[in-house]
């Protein structure tokens, strides 16, 4: 099968799973076609699926990954030494792990094609991903507390891990527990970074955006605890910090120049 077919073959599989929309009609154009295969994975709830949809799933999402550019650390600019300043879509690092930015549910947005970066992670991941989430939050037995860090298999990511992690949500005045909880976020995802031997890690803009902390000061204590958890353990772990706005790319920039 060519993508096109693929494509059409997942949409299919994934129509016929939800019985209200067996008599959706499937566009003609590509582009709509990716909005709709994209929206079907985004609501569909985690479960198993056979062989056969998996590895179409996997050759598709392989290639879109593909097509979209990897990018590998001799590509960023190192700022400090072993420190990263990258803008752009996380999606395509290929590094140890990535930080997802993940709600308490930690199954993922299920929001149709929502440009949050749990949405777009859990969208080039796989259908895999969001199953394994909901098998870790069946185990614990409770929702994902802010700060802490669990992680994942990339599945068709070019990164080997996700760390996903649970940041503060700044309603009203910010607070010194905000705070708190943000660099908790920070060090909980290098702990399980180097104790699972992961060489590099890139952090999104943890907790900024619809979480509502303020971009400069969650700048600062990104800055500040990944460099005092360095200087205590001794970690050799790479960190890249990962920008999608030039205001967030100037910040760190004057942080670290």
């Amino acid at each position: 099968m060519n993508q096109s077919e693929k494509r059409l073959f997942l949409i299919k599989r994934l129509l016929k799973e939800r019985p209200r929309y067996s008599n959706m009609q499937i566009p003609v154009g590509t582009d709509e076609q990716k909005v709709m295969l994209r929206s079907l994975m985004n609501v569909r709830m985690p479960d198993n699926i056979d062989e056969e949809f998996l590895n179409v799933q996997d050759e598709y999402l392989q290639q879109v990954n593909a097509e979209k550019g990897v990018v590998i650390l001799s590509d960023m600019e190192e700022i400090q030494p072993g420190v990263y300043i990258w803008k752009g879509d996380i999606t395509r690092l290929k590094v140890g792990a990535i930080v997802n930015a993940a709600n308490s549910g930690m199954t993922g947005c299920y929001q149709p094609c929502h440009n949050c970066i749990d949405n777009c992670i859990h969208t080039y991941a796989g259908i895999q991903l969001r199953l394994t989430c909901a098998k870790i939050m069946e185990e614990q037995g409770n929702q994902e507390p802010t700060g802490q860090a669990k992680i994942t298999p990339a599945y068709n990511l070019p990164c080997d891990y996700v760390i996903h992690t649970v940041g503060p949500i700044v309603q009203g005045k910010l607070t010194e527990k905000h705070e708190e909880l943000l660099a908790s976020c920070y060090t909980s995802c290098l702990e399980i970074a180097d104790a699972n031997k992961v060489d590099s890690i890139a952090f999104c803009c943890i907790s900024t955006g619809v979480f509502m902390f303020p971009n400069e000061r969650a700048a600062e204590i990104a800055v500040k605890t990944v460099k005092g958890y360095k200087e205590k353990t001794g970690s050799s772990i790479k960190v890249i910090f990962n920008v999608f706005k030039d205001l967030d790319e100037e910040i760190y920039r004057e942080l670290l120049r």
